[in-house]
């Protein structure tokens, strides 16, 4: 007998979804957040230097990029669910691996590896919530899985350095392997898509192919998916750039931390308001504004020259990252066709991958050509423009229209 499909849009029920949805991205988060800080430490026990270690914790956001257009492949032919669980069960197998690794290639590797299993997990899981949730409720359901995301992110560090204090480095590989299995038989949990949704890609999987789907919107790509690849440097660049100034400012590593977990303490709390914002009054109310924050953040971070005033940057950071929780995922699904939906979403993501690492490599060519204050004023002038250039373009797009199909899609 098959599982329950899930209930129309007028009897959803959150706490009978929220489990089996959300569970697999918070286990295998707080998997993934344990052993993420660790990478460049194995690498350097293994012998690597510095640099090199650097490079080898960089082979996950590869891996990531070379996964996201296969990965329409293993979610097409297996279905979202199985594909979820797929990715778990690799990832779990990976940091087995990693756990065993007596080499530098074999921990390079297997760290390549995990960015691929994150390319399929999230793609099978953006495109589950886009076809099962309902339409006045898809901001928040993805602004919740990017709250999840965050927070099993947070959780996860601390689960490691406990780990590390009582057993070693490396028992944190067997408790993120474990934690991904756990998601995997979370997983099968998950209700199988409605009957309607089946059909329509039995009759339609078949014929399509990855290339075509993404011709057919390009215009697409070349207007909001450049969007999405500016959110995706600037993200990336406020994650890096904050533990930055603290040290150029001789802060010890304890204030730094403090600094951090305020940024993200604000970046947790706030995901559900912004999806709330999205489902009410539209997708451009939260995706201008937390541009503008996050740019408006970075752009006086220059400035802030006393541990006081980097805490007020970093909440102003924290802020403008939180409300804007899963607005690339929510843009995505607007745009998505039904046809060819996971083809589609799998250049989507492509572009917010491409996006998060560029983030450090322009990071990092500002700072040797200029100075730390200079490269983030760049970035966040790139964070002004691309709020303006989403602003254009959210508003002569599907994503802009969104709202108001909400209030039909509301009535009983």
């Amino acid at each position: 007998m098959s599982e329950p499909t899930p209930p129309p849009p007028s009897r959803f029920s959150w706490p009978r979804f929220i489990t089996s949805a959300y569970g697999p991205t918070f286990l295998s988060t707080i998997g993934y957040g344990a052993v993420t800080p660790l990478v460049a430490l194995s690498a350097l026990h293994l012998g690597a230097s510095v640099g090199l270690s650097a490079l080898i914790t960089g082979l996950t956001g590869i891996g990531q990029i070379a996964g996201d257009l296969p990965a329409s492949w293993v979610a097409t032919r297996l279905g979202e669910k199985r594909a979820i669980a797929l990715a778990c069960v690799w990832d779990a197998l990976w940091l087995t691996v990693a756990f065993l690794a007596t080499s530098l290639p074999v921990l390079s590797l297997a760290v390549f590896a995990f960015g691929l299993s994150g390319s399929v997990f999230g793609l099978a899981r953006q495109s589950y919530l886009t076809e099962v949730i309902p339409l006045r409720y898809r901001a928040r359901a993805l602004s919740s899985l990017g709250g999840t995301f965050r927070i099993g992110g947070f959780i996860g560090p601390l689960a490691g350095a406990g780990i590390i204090a009582v057993w070693n480095l490396q028992a944190a590989y067997g408790f993120a392997a474990i934690m991904s299995l756990f998601a995997a038989s979370v997983t099968m949990l998950l209700p199988d898509l409605p009957p309607e949704v089946q059909s329509r890609r039995a009759s339609t999987n078949s014929a399509l192919r990855l290339f075509p789907v993404l011709r057919a919107h390009g215009r697409t790509f070349a207007t909001l998916g450049v969007g999405v690849l500016s959110i995706g440097l600037v993200r990336a660049v406020r994650q890096t750039v904050l533990p930055l100034w603290c040290e150029s400012l001789g802060m010890d590593p304890s204030h730094t931390s403090l600094v951090y977990a305020l940024s993200m303490g604000i970046d947790m709390s706030l995901f559900f308001l912004g999806g709330i914002i999205m489902d009410r009054f539209g997708r451009m109310w939260v995706a201008v504004p937390s541009q503008v924050i996050l740019g408006v953040g970075l752009a006086i971070l220059s400035l802030a020259h006393s541990p006081g005033a980097v805490m007020v940057v970093a909440a102003i950071v924290g802020l403008g990252n939180g409300i804007g929780a899963g607005i690339v995922m929510t843009l995505g699904s607007d745009v998505s066709p039904e046809i060819g939906r996971t083809q589609f979403l799998s250049g989507w993501r492509l572009f917010g991958d491409t996006g998060a690492a560029l983030g450090p490599i322009s990071l990092s060519v500002i700072t040797s050509l200029a100075s730390l204050g200079v490269a983030s004023v760049c970035i966040g002038g790139v964070a002004v423009a691309g709020a303006g250039w989403l602003a254009y373009w959210i508003r002569h797009s599907a994503a802009g229209r969104t709202h108001l199909r909400v209030a039909g899609d509301a009535q009983p």
